[in-house]
């Protein structure tokens, strides 16, 4: 039994915003106060069926923000057989401190996530782990060869809520349009990697002014927005359920624009670090840096940006790609592509976007909490009464430095280390129960 007081209330779902109070029972949300008003005692006494207030767990949330769990439709915990670089439970502790109650685990783990087993596996460990709810994301193709389709539908059985290559993009038009077909089956989103190998090649960040002034090899734009003009094309004509993964170029902002204009289910995600970095912010000692799809260009980023606030974009998703330090402060050109986001990416967000107005936190939680969970057919994402109590206690004031002891994850492939931000989640809950008090995780 919880009574949050007096925090600002954030639900997306309902269009609410203001300083409210929240009861919290049995795992779930149990009652809203009107905006600007809070409960009496003997209110929440009837509601929790007790006599006493001290049987009530009573949360002072003056001066933060209460709202749902945010939800991250991207994420590579690693495991099975990358457990150096990151594992699940790792990952679900440091997601929880970044603020997220719900992550899809990615599938390009080795094995490939691409039998039912292993779907339950991942499923399992989430559990075990006892923070994030953990959901598994299965292959579209065995073993990411890019020709065999996996058995979807035995997959989503299994409890797959979608399926991706992520990592590889499928470079065959046709094995693109039967996994659309067939993913229709299951009812669960296709998430695709937009990537043409052939004109990315060899190339480490962007391909343009930056590019050639530190002397890497360039990716063009379009190896991005070439497939997400296939892909678009492709869900249009089978009326397959598609989202695009990370979205980086203008281009492909006007295409999405476009598709959903003409009616094609189609979602897309944008990446904090594309939204906070360019090509310019590229170091040579840094490869922290080194993400794919690369960091944009500056007109690239104001597209992204406007995408996200106009509706063409809807989710924010971090991409946490964790690598070991040993990979990733080999040369620029030789490190592996990836960024550490989940502790980071709320914070830096609001620190940038929210606290200089250029996005309202409301749009956020939309963004990062309800739309997740209705394009994937998640719970959480709203306030409402009945619904699972994944809630982020908010403090816009507190100031922390990134550093290796503080980190949850085991990789500290991120540009913040050694950095001050300023707003994080201070206590969070899933499902009722407290995972994350006073910025630490509780064991």
């Amino acid at each position: 039994m919880i009574w949050i007081k007096g925090a600002h209330l954030i639900d997306a779902a309902e269009g609410r915003s203001g300083n409210g109070s929240l009861l919290v029972k049995d795992g779930k949300i149990a009652r809203v106060s009107p905006v600007g008003e809070d409960f009496t005692t003997a209110e929440v006494l009837t509601v929790f069926g007790c006599d006493r207030l001290d049987e009530v767990c009573q949360v002072d949330g003056a001066g933060k923000y209460l709202f749902p769990g945010l939800i991250d439709v991207h994420v590579h915990l690693r495991e099975p057989g990358q457990e150096d670089k990151e594992d699940i439970m790792s990952g679900a502790r440091a997601a929880v401190r970044g603020g997220f109650t719900s992550i899809l685990a990615m599938a390009n783990t080795k094995p490939v996530i691409d039998t039912r087993a292993l779907v339950e596996f991942v499923r399992m460990q989430g559990e075990r782990a006892g923070k994030a709810r953990v959901y598994p994301v299965a292959a579209v193709t065995k073993g990411f060869g890019g020709r065999e389709l996996t058995e979807m539908v035995d997959l989503k059985a299994g409890g797959t809520v979608a399926f991706s290559d992520d990592g590889k993009g499928i470079q065959s038009a046709e094995t693109l349009r039967l996994a659309l077909e067939y993913a229709k089956l299951t009812g669960c989103p296709l998430i695709s990697h937009c990537e043409d190998e052939q004109l990315a090649g060899p190339g480490v960040m962007r391909k343009g002014e930056a590019s050639a002034r530190l002397g890497l090899g360039g990716i063009p734009a379009s190896a991005e927005s070439v497939m997400v003009a296939r892909d678009l094309l492709l869900a249009g004509e089978t009326g397959g359920k598609l989202h695009l993964a990370h979205v980086s170029t203008k281009e492909s902002v006007w295409l999405i624009r476009a598709a959903k204009e003409r009616g094609i289910d189609v979602s897309a995600e944008v990446n904090p670090h594309h939204l906070l970095f360019t090509d310019e912010d590229v170091l040579l000692i840094d490869a922290s840096y080194k993400v794919n799809p690369p960091l944009p260009s500056r007109a690239d980023q104001e597209a992204l940006l406007t995408g996200l606030l106009d509706g063409t974009i809807d989710l924010l998703a971090t991409d946490h790609a964790p690598h070991t330090w040993e990979e990733k402060t080999k040369p620029f050109a030789e490190a592996p592509f990836g960024i550490n986001g989940l502790e980071t990416a709320l914070a830096a967000v609001w620190q940038e976007l929210v606290a200089k107005g250029k996005m309202k936190a409301e749009k956020l939680i939309e963004l990062w909490s309800l739309n997740p969970a209705r394009r994937f057919g998640l719970v959480g994402g709203t306030l409402k009464v009945g619904a699972p109590a994944d809630l982020v206690l908010f403090d816009p004031n507190w100031q922390e430095v990134i550093t290796v002891d503080t980190l949850e994850s085991k990789a500290q492939n991120t540009p913040f280390l050694e950095k001050k931000l300023q707003g994080f989640p201070v206590m969070v809950w899933v499902g009722g129960k407290l995972v994350l008090n006073n910025r630490k995780v509780i064991e």
